[in-house]
């Protein structure tokens, strides 16, 4: 006796209803993106709406609203904790978000918690306690220009509101951190622009390699823009179109670390789709 494995078939209708749904999407991505009441970030960059536009649809917000309370700091996107607290009280699930404020204002003692009410049956929810000492030990107060030194109620809230949404809604966070943690908590970019080798023939991508005593990531990058003759403002542009998160403001030394990476790797296809036109 056998017994065979039997596989879903995939319908006609099935791929149908998907290329519709794709159509869609992009017809939607393409407004957004030519709008100019949208962050910069999406401006001009039908990947990035579309991945904007697929957020709202997982959290069943609408997408414009999703889209103004995106910020990317150093390539990564983040809600902002004034959406995220929205997010949390229109749920469903929860009473509306409460704040308690212990210790001395002003002092390492100084504490918020984030804490509610279960809708479902009233159970008391309490997040984790964050305190001006944390944020002090962590790092967070100490960056130059840092809003826990000129307004740190309000950061010690929105702080507090992060962590609760983390642990008591994953699904609302989607993993990502509030821009005011991003800004806090990833390391920051290296402004001062590195030493670029100048290769008196022109080398094969593949030819280098990233090891722990070798070139750069940087370095790395610019010699690749020197031998094939394209400027930093050509390969951001085209990185953007196939989805990467680049800040096309910003000169190639100021951009994020994991961006610069992911361009490495996904040289070929950039260079060319440049050479096809894709980025004038």
């Amino acid at each position: 006796m056998t017994t065979e494995l039997s596989t879903p078939e995939i319908t006609d209708i099935q791929i149908q209803r998907e290329n519709a749904a794709f159509e869609m999407l992009q017809r939607q991505a393409k407004m957004f993106s030519t709008s100019t009441l949208v962050p910069k970030e999406f401006q001009a960059n039908m990947a990035n709406c579309a991945i904007g536009i697929n957020i709202a649809k997982r959290l069943g917000a609408d997408p414009f609203m999703v889209l103004q309370n995106i910020d990317i700091i150093y390539g990564r996107p983040s809600f902002r904790a004034t959406f995220l607290i929205a997010m949390v009280n229109a749920s469903g699930r929860f009473e509306p978000l409460q704040f308690r404020m212990e210790g001395d204002e002003g002092k390492p003692n100084r504490s918020c918690i984030a804490w509610t009410k279960s809708k479902a049956d009233g159970t008391p929810l309490e997040g984790p306690k964050i305190t001006l000492e944390m944020a002090k030990a962590e790092g967070w107060s100490t960056k130059n220009g840092s809003k826990w030194q000129t307004m740190p109620e309000l950061m010690l809230r929105y702080r507090a509101a992060a962590f609760f949404a983390r642990l008591y809604a994953p699904d609302i966070t989607l993993g990502m951190m509030t821009a005011e943690e991003a800004v806090d908590v990833v390391q920051e970019r290296e402004v001062t622009p590195a030493k670029v080798p100048l290769f008196p023939t022109k080398q094969e991508p593949e030819a280098l390699t990233l090891t722990a005593d070798g070139p750069t990531t940087y370095e790395i990058l610019a010699s690749r823009l020197v031998n094939e003759g394209l400027t930093w403002e050509q390969v951001a542009k085209e990185a953007a179109v196939g989805g990467f998160f680049v800040d096309l403001e910003a000169p190639m030394e100021q951009q994020a670390p994991d961006a610069l990476a992911d361009i490495v790797s996904a040289w070929n296809a950039i260079v060319s789709g440049i050479k096809k036109g894709g980025a004038k």
